[in-house]
């Protein structure tokens, strides 16, 4: 009985465990030898091939276990990583306005002054440059925004007093914010503002008109620059635009569709 199953194809578990049992008894018995060595050699088979199966089971299961807990860690690093670039999207137009004031990137004329520099420097009389302003406003800002002077001329190193008037025609009060640069771009590091009203709030109310000054003066650096040396020109310009929450100022040098 036990031969031919044995011969027959792979068995099920419940079949595989009748022909186990039957091969040990054969084994325990005094069968003969052909039969005896086809139940060896039938032991010999299976017992590998169920410690095989359970082996790779427990190692799939294992490997499993690895590519879950990679997983977790790529989506915590992609998640941090995703946190941190909105962050930043967010911090980057301050930080970035603040750098250009600091330095005089991208046409913005230098935020803040050394008073004692301005009290002992030297102006650079045979050096005389052109300022010509420029106002523009915002296409949704209702407010008149112009120049008091198209242009004056000044020498590195003096300062110099400028105005600009705006008016609210509307019958509601208005607040605006204004943004500056300075053509060319160059020039703007050497363009040193002591007092103005840009990226302050200025609130007018219904018919209001305003005088606002800017104070500033070009740095007598400005004449040693090889870069500065065909500019007899600088243009300062202001836009304002309507103070609204959620409004993002355009960069110097760079508008905003």
């Amino acid at each position: 009985m036990l031969l031919p199953l044995l011969l027959r194809p792979p068995l099920c578990l419940p079949q595989a465990s009748v022909v186990l049992t039957r091969c040990v008894l054969t084994l325990r018995c005094g069968a003969p030898r052909g039969l005896r060595s086809q139940a060896k050699n039938f032991l010999w088979r299976w017992r590998p091939q169920r410690l095989h199966s359970r082996g790779r089971s427990r190692k799939t299961q294992s490997q499993e276990e690895e590519w879950r807990n990679r997983n977790k860690t790529a989506l915590t690093y992609i998640a941090a990583a995703g946190v941190g670039m909105i962050g930043l999207a967010y911090a980057a137009v301050p930080l970035y306005r603040l750098y250009c004031q600091a330095s005089g990137l991208g046409g913005t004329a230098v935020a803040g002054h050394d008073m004692e520099q301005v009290a002992t420097m030297t102006p650079v009389k045979e050096r005389v440059i052109k300022v010509t302003f420029n106002a523009d406003t915002h296409a949704s800002m209702q407010w008149n925004f112009r120049p008091q002077q198209t242009e004056i001329f000044v020498v590195p190193g003096e300062t110099a007093l400028a105005f600009y008037r705006a008016k609210n025609p509307t019958d509601k009060p208005i607040i605006g914010i204004s943004t500056y640069n300075v053509v060319p771009f160059d020039a703007g590091q050497y363009f040193n503002k002591i007092q103005c009203f840009c990226f302050e709030e200025q609130r007018l109310n219904p018919h209001e008109e305003v005088d606002m000054p800017v104070f500033f003066y070009i740095d007598p650096e400005f004449d040693n620059d090889p870069r500065m040396a065909r500019v007899d020109t600088i243009t300062l310009s202001y836009t304002f635009f309507e103070a609204k929450e959620g409004q993002m100022l355009p960069l110097p040098g760079y508008s905003y569709s």
